[in-house]
């Protein structure tokens, strides 16, 4: 058996094994699933934000097309990488609540095919690739990337330990690359982007309270809290509450923004009729329903969103 490791101060950490002569995917699939490469909808629900954001400053600045999109290929890097290094650390912080989630329980950390020295060395990597990316922008973005690294991502798992909003820490978490992209092209942040960072963050509790209504019955085993446990029967109703905050919150950002018609038809408008649609097809009680409706916010909704923006910018 060959055993992978990496040496460290004189110390040999582990960090995979595979039997020799047999085909390297096997080994190369646990570090995949640690890293949620697989499973884009949530690499897509960090970098919605980021393009949002960007596409609105784009707009008002009158960046050239080609400079936009290697921005927006760049941001979407940099939501992938932050995406995986945050369910890195889930992983190795949440490894024994996992366990009790038959959701979870197969996770690569959790089962044992990835070690915690070996998760927390693929994690370190991640952190160094983002720190790298976020070296040329000015500083006061690679402040708010920090911030966005460290204290918010950081603390996230162990909010769901002592609170049943651990979706609104999320919020602030996960949309910092609005912020990251707006204070990167402005060197400034404006009203505007308060109210799309606020709008983002209603968006962020409702979609994850959707994934979380997945594992109901099991985080209440596992001691785990959760917004989907907190609303209960009601979990519909406020649920709606925070998708209208949130499409009141775009057509502010709009209006602060000077956005055009484009972006109200398409973004305002297709943004409320697929949210509304969302909450007519969602079962919250059933974890196929809600994992359909939690991806569709990662693909269909966020593009939904970026096309009024993107074609606001392109006419303006």
């Amino acid at each position: 058996m060959a055993v992978s490791e990496v040496v460290i101060k004189g110390r040999s950490i582990r960090l995979g094994c595979k039997h020799q002569g047999s085909s390297p995917l096997p080994d190369l699939w646990r570090w995949i699933e640690l890293s949620r490469v697989h499973m884009f909808a949530g690499s897509m629900l960090v970098f919605w934000p980021c393009a949002w954001g960007m596409t609105m400053t784009a707009r008002t600045l009158s960046t050239p097309l080609q400079t936009y999109s290697l921005n927006l290929i760049y941001g979407l890097v940099g939501a992938a990488l932050s995406h995986s290094a945050g369910c890195v650390w889930d992983d190795i912080v949440d490894r024994k609540f996992d366990r009790q989630v038959e959701r979870t329980k197969h996770r690569p950390v959790a089962d044992g095919r990835v070690s915690v020295p070996g998760a927390t060395v693929f994690l370190a990597i991640h952190i160094v690739l983002l720190i790298a990316m976020l070296w040329p922008v000015n500083t006061l973005a690679w402040k708010l990337g920090l911030l966005a690294i460290f204290p918010l991502a950081g603390f996230y798992p162990f909010i769901k330990r002592i609170t049943y909003w651990p979706q609104a820490w999320l919020g602030v978490s996960i949309n910092m690359l609005s912020l990251v992209a707006w204070g990167a092209l402005r060197a400034r942040l404006d009203p505007a982007s308060g109210a799309l960072l606020f709008g983002m963050w209603c968006w962020t509790i409702y979609y994850d309270t959707v994934y979380a209504c997945q594992d109901k019955r099991d985080d209440v085993q596992a001691g785990v809290k959760s917004t989907a446990l907190l609303f209960g029967n009601h979990v519909k109703k406020v649920l709606a509450v925070f998708a209208g905050i949130f499409v009141a919150c775009l057509a502010m950002a709009g209006v602060m923004n000077n956005q055009g018609i484009p972006y109200f038809i398409l973004t305002v408008g297709g943004a409320a009729v697929h949210l509304t649609l969302q909450l007519q097809n969602l079962d919250v009680d059933d974890p196929k329903s809600c994992l359909r409706e939690f991806e569709s916010n990662g693909f269909a909704f966020g593009g939904i969103v970026w096309s009024g923006l993107f074609v606001d910018y392109v006419l303006g």
